[in-house]
């Protein structure tokens, strides 16, 4: 990159506006009324109106007269009840116990459960005829067994992993766990249930429990929604520079439990809509465009459609700047591809250095963790930017929007914005 793109006249700081804004967008997001932006009572879909109707306001452009994008897969979904007792003691979903993200649908008033112990792991004879007993002493109540995952650790626990592995194609497993909870979705059912108990939440010292179980499940075909906005440039270009934030999350686990997912991805989100406010406002040397993402939490579903059905000219992308978990930054921010884009993120670091947006900006290499890769894989440069700080809920019911701390919202809001200028001068 030519030594003139490094010297930089920078605007006066844009202010606070932005986080406030910001706060407000992912508040909303995070909010019971949009059901975890999943499967389950149309949360993705309520999301996906709300984004769009945000760009109409700011006065985006669409592209062919529609934000929208649609496309469809399927997806295992856990519509209803989804209940868990042991021993009479009834356990609280998301907090107390999760069920796998592939669980069928399975229902049990009485479910005797065996821990496998080391012992038996390490010895084929007793295992066997621990299984085989405990078969033959089953006459009115099903049939599981129980792992103890969190207390072995090397061989005992790959040797745990792989038996319980065999035993789940044909009767329910519970896994036993002394960290928290990081839930997913699936797009499949497995054969038989699986689910994760804390084991605080249950007597852990005994051998034998009696579990009553219900779970609904579905797999269905969903369509789901890329929203996509942009901002012309001042003069006409064939130029353009993206913006992307995946606003899907977990959605539900039946009606009590929800997944907020406020730094994964209202934050990412907020700050998307913030970018594409700032641009209506204030054009740029090239065409701007500004992708909410579907389907991230299912494979990078939405962003994988895109690359395979781009509005315009991939090749025609001078960069993209993928936001993802953008809650925090107290210990600043690392960038997926860095090392892939030396030249790029020497501009970012130095722009960061010379303004002090940002404790620091760490560079990571190539990896496929957010919707930045697809692109990458076409051939578009791009970075995936994500924040540190002590905010670590992922993937649970704690990550709210209460526990985002969006320290740095404005510094990375400025720093992008910066970033942009250099990148696009005089191209």
């Amino acid at each position: 990159m030519h030594k003139s793109l490094l010297i930089l006249v920078f605007l006066p700081f844009l202010g606070f506006a932005q986080v406030e804004q910001g706060r407000l967008t992912a508040e909303k997001l995070c909010s019971p009324a949009f059901h975890g932006r999943g499967y389950v009572n149309g949360g993705d879909s309520l999301a996906a109106n709300f984004i769009a109707e945000e760009f109409t306001k700011m006065g985006c452009s669409f592209f062919k007269n529609s934000p929208f994008q649609p496309f469809q897969f399927k997806v295992n979904t856990f519509p209803n009840k989804m209940a868990c007792s042991v021993n009479g003691k009834a356990l609280i979903p998301g907090k107390d116990f999760v069920v796998d993200p592939a669980c069928p649908a399975y229902q049990v008033d009485s479910l005797k459960v065996y821990r496998i112990s080391v012992e038996e792991l390490f010895n084929g004879k007793k295992l066997k005829n621990k299984i085989s007993q405990a078969a033959m002493s089953q006459s009115k109540t099903a049939l599981g067994f129980a792992f103890h995952f969190s207390l072995w650790k090397g061989d005992t626990l790959k040797k745990a992993q792989e038996l319980a592995k065999v035993l789940g194609e044909s009767m329910p497993i519970i896994e036993l766990v002394d960290t928290k909870f990081t839930w997913s979705v699936s797009q499949d059912q497995s054969r038989a249930p699986l689910l994760q108990i804390q084991s605080s939440a249950v007597d852990a010292s005994l051998d034998e429990w009696i579990f009553q179980v219900k779970v609904d499940a579905k797999v269905v075909n969903h369509t789901a929604r890329n929203i996509i906005a942009y901002v012309p440039a001042k003069k006409k270009s064939k130029n353009y520079f993206v913006f992307s934030a995946h606003y899907d999350h977990l959605g539900q686990m039946g009606q009590e439990a929800y997944f907020p997912g406020g730094n994964d991805n209202a934050s990412g989100t907020a700050l998307l809509l913030e970018m594409a406010r700032y641009y209506a406002k204030n054009p740029a040397e090239v065409n701007i465009v500004f992708i909410a993402f579907a389907g991230e939490e299912v494979g990078l579903l939405g962003s994988k459609y895109y690359t395979e059905n781009p509005i315009f000219p991939l090749k025609e992308i001078q960069f993209l700047f993928n936001l993802d978990i953008m809650g925090s930054g107290e210990e600043g921010a690392t960038v997926v591809n860095a090392t892939l884009f030396p030249e790029q993120f020497e501009v970012l670091k130095s722009i960061n250095e010379k303004q002090q947006y940002l404790p620091k900006v760490a560079s990571r290499g190539p990896a496929a963790n957010s919707d930045h890769y697809f692109f990458t894989q076409k051939g578009v440069p791009a970075f995936f930017m994500y924040t540190m700080g002590p905010n670590k809920h992922y993937h649970d019911v704690y990550d709210t929007y209460e526990e985002l701390s969006f320290n740095k919202f404005n510094g990375i809001y400025q720093l992008l914005i910066d970033f942009e200028k250099v990148i696009c001068w005089k191209r």
